[in-house]
């Protein structure tokens, strides 16, 4: 943004796995006052995409590309790495552009240490390589990735509860942080993935409430929303650590989750974790959405966001269709950064919405590729989604949000030419693989 006289720095938070309805601005049972203070106080984005799953939804944002660019392995959660080396990402512009960066938390775009985030942007680096882990063990399913908690891509062995030690580790960083040089944080927390594992306290905030007539039920929604209310404590401590440092009314914070939410989870699933598990028969909700993590339904591609930024922008709600993709173009345009490769972005500049300049995007295209398998479009109001058998489904998302009638069949015009878009996107597709990854 021309006209300042120090560069913001940037916070951004990334949920893992937290749904439309897990969120107590939506309507849950769950206490987040956190995020919702920060919505309240800032821009709601109450139609901004994701990807149906965590890697795909990490590479968009660092690439402000769609990830079936990088391949198939790119639009399924991936430990093979996915960017080829040296690819530019919203961590390696912002540093060439004078930003101290870190990332904290879960990468997943490359769970080998060769392919760390050091290699792509970032100064430093701590969490998990691979993806969701064990709260406590820090450990990834069973293979050869389970080993997968590191700072700076050495593997290391640590005592304490993933989302507190992520949690000092930022505020650890951030205090020392040179106050002349602007920071860019990327915070992908672990929570609330599976396992689910959350501290006694958080544990006893829930446990003397009736949720489920279910037994089994109750006990693990209540497990459940103390993970939930865990995360939202701990972004509430970093946002404390930013007034104490007298740094939050010159950072810009993001929060978003990378998909919907898990709404049960079998053992056969939290078996494939070295130690025991059991049914998680209620987890997340994406209420009154339909669909889940791993689909192409609005309950698995949208999610609660916000970006707060005090005194620069108002409090509103936008209702846009917006795309994950499109905060690199916007850091760039918003920071005037120095860059000139923006013909392969599919993200777009929101700048313009966020402060109110302009009050929409007409007819805003976003594609989806769930594993070159499924297919989704959305284009204005009209959202086409095609499933593995090729079978076509329109939805009017003004009308029908919950996506419960498909107009396939009243408007076979829209449905071709969504399609045919569809096409044209997947000819873009496969564009920026690596040259070695089917040697990896």
């Amino acid at each position: 943004m021309k006209g300042l006289d120090k560069k913001p720095n940037i916070l951004f938070i990334l949920a893992d796995d937290l749904g439309w309805g897990d969120v107590s601005y939506h309507g849950s049972e769950i206490e987040t006052p956190t995020i919702d203070r920060l919505t309240a106080r800032g821009v709601e984005l109450d139609q901004h995409y994701v990807c149906p799953l965590c890697t795909p939804s990490r590479t968009s944002l660092l690439t402000g590309e769609y990830p079936g660019r990088f391949g198939r392995h790119a639009t399924v959660p991936s430990s093979q790495p996915v960017l080829p080396d040296n690819y530019p990402t919203l961590a390696s512009i912002l540093k060439e552009n004078g930003y101290s960066t870190a990332l904290f938390g879960k990468w997943h775009l490359g769970s080998d240490p060769e392919f760390f985030p050091g290699k792509y942007g970032f100064d430093y680096s701590y969490g998990s390589l691979a993806g969701g882990v064990d709260p406590y063990t820090h450990r990834y399913k069973s293979g050869p990735y389970s080993h997968t908690w590191h700072r700076n891509g050495e593997l290391i062995e640590e005592k304490g509860h993933a989302t507190d030690l992520i949690t000092a580790e930022v505020i650890s960083w951030i205090k020392s942080r040179d106050e002349d040089q602007p920071w860019f944080c990327y915070l992908p927390y672990t929570a609330v993935h599976t396992p689910i594992r959350a501290p006694e306290k958080w544990q006893n905030k829930y446990w003397l409430r009736n949720y489920d007539i279910d037994p089994a039920r109750d006990s693990s929604f209540k497990s459940y929303a103390a993970y939930v209310s865990h995360l939202d404590s701990a972004v509430g401590k970093i946002v404390e650590s930013l007034k104490h440092l007298s740094l939050l009314e010159n950072t810009i914070i993001v929060f978003t989750s990378d998909n919907g939410a898990v709404t049960y989870n079998p053992s056969q699933d939290t078996i494939k974790y070295p130690g025991k598990y059991y049914d998680t028969p209620r987890l997340g909700s994406n209420y009154p959405l339909r669909g889940h993590k791993a689909q192409l339904y609005e309950g698995g591609i949208r999610t609660p966001a916000a970006i707060f930024w005090q005194h620069q922008l108002q409090p509103t709600k936008i209702e846009t269709p917006l795309y994950i993709a499109d905060w690199l173009p916007t850091f760039v345009s918003l920071l005037d950064l120095d860059y000139n490769e923006e013909e392969k972005w599919d993200g777009i500049d929101i700048s313009s919405l966020l402060f109110a300049s302009q009050m929409k995007l007409e007819e805003r295209s976003i594609y989806w590729n769930l594993k070159e398998e499924e297919y989704a479009y959305r284009q204005g109001k009209w959202k086409l989604i095609l499933d593995q058998n090729k079978n076509r489904e329109l939805y009017n998302l003004d009308a029908d949000p919950e996506e419960e009638q498909n107009l396939a069949s009243n408007h076979p015009e829209i449905v071709d030419n969504l399609f045919q878009k569809i096409l044209s996107e997947q000819k873009q597709d496969n564009r920026s693989v690596r040259s070695d990854i089917d040697k990896i």
